[in-house]
């Protein structure tokens, strides 16, 4: 209507400039009306005569100037509307956007501890939203306001408007659904440890453990020989290479063994499991099917029996530093090759007094078998003929029945010391059937007398440590191979002359410790060393080391220490086939 009516007056305006009629003919003066840039409507609807008086006049500019005026006013609170419409639309976009940022970093640092606080934060972003949101519209559009409330009660104001609040309207949707949709801290921490497993299986599933050039953390590899001893690890390190052919894990604190975990080591052939912490449950299945394993540590562990899922590949086994108390045939059944068993220091015989008969007859390779140090109070019986040393030492041994081998026997080390082993519980036929016997230890028992019936194939015997008193002339008659004699520490007075002389090849005697008054006669020539030392001799006979027709004696060493010896009285022709007064130890 404005600008309808501002062209009719510019047209009134220009006929009168000109002098012409408009509408009803009249003309006029353009002296008489002002030159003006805004016209009111009411001013543009007056017809001017040239007659027109000073009043009319004077009311037309009067009501020009007032509409000027108006005009004037009306356009400057436009342009000032505008501007504070774009400031306030400037003004809501940083509200969303310092909004949007503050929910973002809210859900970054994971600070709302429950749902009522999440919330109340999405209520006071809407709040936000919704006051900036009227403010703009207010300014440049008109609207309309409806209320709604949200989860928690809170009202909050929808506007709805056209154009640029439009948008606004769809910012703060999207900003106030984001608020509502942010998640608890335990679902973040739910959500982000299936990330880390995901990423965790990932990485196993691509990272080269098992394979020929990988060596776990905790070991030290060297070709195929695996160290992972002394690393206090309680399992077995993951990832140890399927090609390794030595694994060491000992000295640490490892309780158990993942089953199955052994089976796909297809080379594996020693594995050292010494001293840690394994019990019988925590190895139960875990060496069956390992098909090259030959060597088996298990010693200084907790085990109270004997594996029964042992690969029949075995060759060595070591249990000793245990608790094992009894043995059963079907434990051996799985590896008929084994080779070398060791069980020192367990609880066999507890109980039971001995092994049960033929309870080893399984292992007819068995090659070396040490029950030292256990409860057994006789040889076992029934024993493998294949068994090439048996150590026996720091029982309760009383009784060697003659069944001990059945069949000739393999044996050539034999070590009963330390045990309760009698003259009578020896029986005569207790080595009957081991012909191939070298080495025998009888020391720390109870013997009184040189034991008879010893098999001729001797050529180390250890009788140290016993209650013997007296060497007849018969009681080594027929060891003919006996290299190394040990008589120290018995309660030897009296030996008959010549009782050594048949020892052709004894090499070294002992007979220290003991209480004989004279060294003995007639000793073997072919000695090169003997022990005489703390006992009660105080004579050196001519015919002790020098007797026949021998001019050198092979004696390199004399050991007469701790004797009862004038040697401002000696005989130096006891010395004369010596090779140096420095063979013979007088102190």
């Amino acid at each position: 209507m404005v600008t309808k009516h501002l062209s009719e007056l510019e047209d009134v305006l220009s006929a009168a400039n000109e002098g012409t009629d408009v509408d009803n003919g009249h003309s006029y003066y353009s002296h008489r009306i002002p030159d003006f840039k805004m016209r009111s409507n009411e001013a543009s609807e007056i017809r001017f005569t040239p007659d027109t008086t000073n009043e009319d006049y004077e009311r037309t500019q009067r009501l020009v100037r007032e509409e000027e005026g108006s005009m004037l006013v009306a356009g400057l609170h436009l342009q000032k509307r505008t501007v504070d419409a774009e400031r306030t639309q400037n003004s809501s976009n940083s509200t969303l956007k310092g909004n949007k940022e503050q929910v973002l970093e809210d859900v970054k640092m994971q600070t709302s501890d429950s749902k009522n606080n999440i919330k109340e934060m999405g209520t006071s972003v809407g709040q936000d939203i919704g006051i900036s949101a009227s403010k703009a519209k207010a300014a440049r559009f008109s609207s309309t306001e409806s209320h709604t409330t949200n989860e928690t009660g809170a009202k909050i104001t929808v506007v709805k408007s056209t154009g640029s609040g439009t948008k606004l309207q769809s910012k703060d949707k999207r900003l106030h659904s984001k608020s509502k949709n942010v998640p608890f801290k335990s679902d973040l921490n739910t959500d982000a440890k299936k990330i880390d497993e995901k990423t965790n299986n990932r990485q196993k599933e691509s990272f080269p453990y098992f394979i020929d050039n990988y060596c776990p953390p905790t070991c030290a590899c060297y070709g195929r020989v695996v160290q992972c001893s002394d690393k206090r690890v309680d399992t077995v390190p993951y990832g140890i290479p399927y090609s390794s052919r030595y694994i060491l894990l000992m000295n640490n604190r490892i309780n158990r063994i993942q089953l199955d975990l052994l089976r796909e080591y297809s080379t594996l052939e020693f594995l050292a499991l010494t001293n840690n912490r394994l019990t019988d449950g925590a190895i139960e299945g875990a060496f069956e099917g390992i098909p090259a394993l030959k060597r088996l540590y298990l010693d200084s562990n907790q085990l109270q029996s004997i594996p029964r899922d042992l690969p029949t590949s075995l060759e060595e086994l070591r249990l000793d530093n245990n608790q094992v108390g009894s043995m059963f045939e079907a434990a051996w059944a799985r590896c008929p090759g084994l080779l070398i068993l060791s069980m020192s220091n367990n609880s066999l015989g507890n109980g039971s007094s001995s092994l049960p008969n033929a309870v080893l007859l399984p292992l007819r390779k068995l090659q070396t078998l040490n029950l030292d140090y256990n409860q057994l109070t006789s040889v076992p019986l029934g024993l493998p003929l294949s068994i090439k040393e048996m150590y026996l030492k720091g029982n309760r041994i009383e009784e060697f029945h003659s069944g001990a081998f059945i069949g000739i026997s393999e044996l050539l080390v034999l070590d009963l010391s330390r045990n309760r082993l009698t003259n009578r519980g020896l029986f005569k036929d207790s080595l009957l059937n081991v012909t191939h016997l070298e080495s025998c230890n009888l020391e720390g028992n109870r013997l009184k007398k040189i034991p008879q019936h010893l098999p001729p194939s001797l050529k180390t015997l250890n009788l140290e440590g016993n209650l013997i008193t007296a060497i007849k002339k018969s009681s080594f008659g027929a060891l003919m191979n006996l290299e190394h004699l040990g008589l120290a520490r018995n309660r030897i007075f009296k030996v008959v002359v010549g009782a050594f002389k048949g020892l052709l090849v004894l090499h070294q005697l002992d007979l220290g410790h003991n209480a004989m008054r004279q060294v003995p006669r007639q000793l073997p020539k072919s000695l090169h060393s003997v022990a005489l030392s703390h006992n009660r001799i105080h004579t050196v006979p001519r015919d002790a080391f020098c007797w026949g027709n021998a001019s050198v004696s092979a004696l390199v060493r004399v050991q007469l220490q701790s004797n009862a010896i004038d040697l401002g009285n000696i005989d130096t022709q006891s010395f004369r086939c010596l090779r140096g007064f420095q063979v013979v130890h007088f102190y």
